[in-house]
């Protein structure tokens, strides 16, 4: 059988889930093939899975998106992002190549993140079986797809439906995620996160308990990256752990002086990371979340933008994580960290780490 997968903009967050789903269908004896944007092709290269590239809208229309969404009011600019992006100009980029690669490749099955509509139309309109790789929560992403779906019937009528109906696969638990999807189908990685390798000695003398930090792959293409690598660098200046921070391959910031607990690198295996951590530093976004859950690590959340509000909060109410004092995110709005955030976000890493219960 031959399975096309897809995956459009929003970095590893988006693109992880898919390669998995790839790799899992591959050792069952599939053909597969994974179809991505420009943006994402050196990611895909290191999955080392077989892909093909797509189309995008140009970088000053995605700017221009974040743009609005920072400029607000949080309630004009709620799903900027899903609706004007995603669902309409990412859709209209990717469309061509979507419908090009399903004549020439012929796929019996689409697999699709549900950022990616183009391949939802593409399968929809020759009848191709699909199922949907969540990547957030199922509450949000059913709101997502009612809210976008004026936007995809434009393409092909009944698309909407075609996607509702379809297998929802999640590795999220339910008592984590009710989901709304009506075929919900809840798998487990066959790779535990448990079984990362060694990490460097990147603290030499130093075995305190490790603090591993991380805002995702979007926030580093942002102007709100500096005050975000900024901000934490100096909440964890002279704490008693070894810290951890990957800034992504986007950025280009000037830290200043770094503190001589603290390491910092573009990008490391999360997997690779989370057998040694002690807390995880993170925005909220789900991979990092729900990674470190299934690792059985504690966590700090600063919500920034997207679903990391709500992730936070559920994982909140759970007790395995504590959300940064004073941030609240209203929905659709983009929040960087400043000089403010850095004695809330210290003292919530105190607490995490001095708190077994969290574990």
């Amino acid at each position: 059988m031959r399975v096309l997968l897809a995956c459009s903009l929003g970095g590893s967050g988006h693109l992880t889930p898919v390669a998995n789903a790839a790799r899992a269908v591959r050792r069952l004896g599939h053909e597969i093939i994974v179809l991505v944007p420009p943006s994402l092709v050196a990611e895909i290269e290191r999955e080392d899975l077989p892909y093909e590239v797509g189309g995008e809208p140009p970088r000053s229309v995605i700017d221009d998106t974040w743009a609005r969404v920072r400029t607000g009011p949080a309630e004009a600019v709620a799903g900027l992002i899903d609706r004007e992006l995603f669902a309409d100009h990412c859709t209209q980029a990717m469309l061509a190549s979507a419908r090009e690669l399903r004549d020439r490749w012929r796929p019996d099955v689409v697999m699709r993140e549900p950022c990616e509509y183009a391949s939802a139309i593409a399968a929809g309109e020759a009848r191709i079986a699909q199922a949907q790789i969540g990547i957030s929560q199922g509450s949000i992403e059913w709101a997502v797809l009612e809210m976008v779906s004026p936007i995809i019937e434009r393409s092909c009528s009944g698309v909407t439906r075609t996607v509702a109906c379809a297998p929802y696969l999640t590795a999220f638990p339910a008592s984590l995620d009710p989901s709304s999807w009506p075929d919900t189908r809840r798998f487990r990685l066959s790779e535990p996160a448990a079984a990362g390798g060694s990490l460097p000695d990147w603290w030499p003398g130093n075995d305190r308990p490790l603090a591993y930090m991380s805002f995702g792959s979007v926030i580093g293409h942002l102007p709100e990256a500096t005050g975000v690598f900024r901000s934490a660098v100096e909440a964890v200046a002279g704490l008693p752990v070894r810290v951890l921070l990957t800034v992504g391959r986007a950025t280009d910031v000037a830290f200043g002086e770094i503190p001589e607990n603290t390491h910092i690198e573009s990008w490391v295996a999360q997997h690779d990371v989370l057998p040694h951590a002690g807390v995880v530093v993170c925005h909220g976004g789900s991979g990092t979340t729900f990674g470190a859950l299934a690792a059985g690590v504690p966590l700090v959340i600063c919500p920034l933008f997207a679903d990391q509000a709500a992730n936070g909060r559920v994982v909140e109410i759970a007790h395995a994580e504590r959300v940064v004092a004073g941030r609240a995110l209203a929905p659709g709005s983009l929040r960087g960290l400043g000089p403010a955030d850095v004695a809330p976000l210290r003292a919530a890493i105190e607490h995490v780490l001095g708190e077994p219960v969290y574990r």
